[in-house]
């Protein structure tokens, strides 16, 4: 298999809500939800960078499209890791996010193998990283 990952889709419970937080609050574009007039089609595209897309979906819609049934969420099934370049570019990103209504979950702090990092759950629990890393 060649890797060609062009959408990553984060369930959500609210379509909404989440649209808000990432278009509002995190400054992502987006032309809003379409889809709407599907059953279970109702989305939401954010541009990331070139040829990457993040997407928000009902996590009811994920299921019936899958074929799955619907299970409890867990935040530390994966994290969503957003590079910076400085220091300070993280705790500007960890503040916006904060500010949009995040959780901040482990405050901006040097890290161990000598980056700079934080961690914060949009409204639905998704994890996320914001990282320097002088390498």
């Amino acid at each position: 298999m060649k890797p060609r990952i062009t959408v990553i889709t984060l369930g959500v419970d609210d379509l909404e809500r989440s649209l808000e937080f990432y278009r509002d609050g995190l400054g992502l574009p987006t032309q809003g939800i379409v889809g709407k007039e599907f059953e279970h089609g109702a989305v939401a595209f954010f541009d990331l960078q070139a040829g990457l897309k993040l997407a928000i979906w009902n996590r009811k819609d994920i299921a019936y499209e899958a074929k799955i049934l619907q299970t409890a969420s867990s935040p530390t099934e994966f994290t969503i890791g957003h590079n910076v370049g400085s220091k300070e570019e993280v705790d500007e990103v960890m503040e916006q996010a904060k500010k949009a209504g995040a959780v901040i979950t482990d405050p901006a702090h040097d890290a161990f193998w000598g980056g700079y990092s934080g961690h914060f759950q949009d409204p639905d629990g998704h994890l996320w990283e914001v990282v320097w890393n002088p390498q």
